[in-house]
């Protein structure tokens, strides 16, 4: 079975989705995913609690990186630029050509990008802490003031 978890965030509404298994999905906003459950958090299954618990100690600055089994459903490729973004510490970031490096796809810049914005599983899956080549903050599902309040949290530790 497949449940969903509101959650209030300093960033805004956000919807955790997990098997009994793993997460997969975090989305922004109130939208529960077709198929899915929502459950409230009293009633929810020890995992989405756990992700909801890990989720409030990183806003309040006393977690910088997440223990959480994932499943995000994706291409083989997007996997793998989906894994490069969890090697990515709290705190930093690195550009799409550095991502496509580290997966040995130096030319595949354009194809990471597409990869970050079909990522399933936002902030536990860090595709905010990737920006262009020249610094400026790009594209994110959220929005560009979500990835700068995200990145801005993350520098102050």
């Amino acid at each position: 079975m497949i449940r969903s978890l509101h959650l209030a965030t300093p960033v805004g509404p956000v919807v955790l989705t997990a098997t009994d298994e793993a997460v997969i999905g975090l989305r922004f906003g109130t939208a529960v995913p077709e198929g899915s459950v929502p459950v409230p958090e009293e009633e929810a299954a020890p995992l989405l609690r756990e992700a909801a618990a890990q989720l409030r100690e990183y806003f309040a600055g006393t977690r910088r990186a997440f223990t959480l089994p994932l499943a995000p459903a994706g291409t083989a490729f997007q996997q793998r630029v989906w894994e490069a973004l969890r090697t990515i510490p709290c705190g930093e970031t690195r550009t799409y050509r550095q991502i496509a490096e580290q997966i040995g796809h130096d030319r595949a810049c354009r194809a990471v990008g597409m990869a970050n914005n079909r990522n399933p599983i936002a902030i536990l899956i860090p595709c905010h802490r990737v920006i262009g080549h020249d610094g400026r903050l790009t594209g994110y599902a959220g929005g560009l003031g979500i990835k700068e309040r995200l990145l801005d949290l993350e520098k102050k530790r």
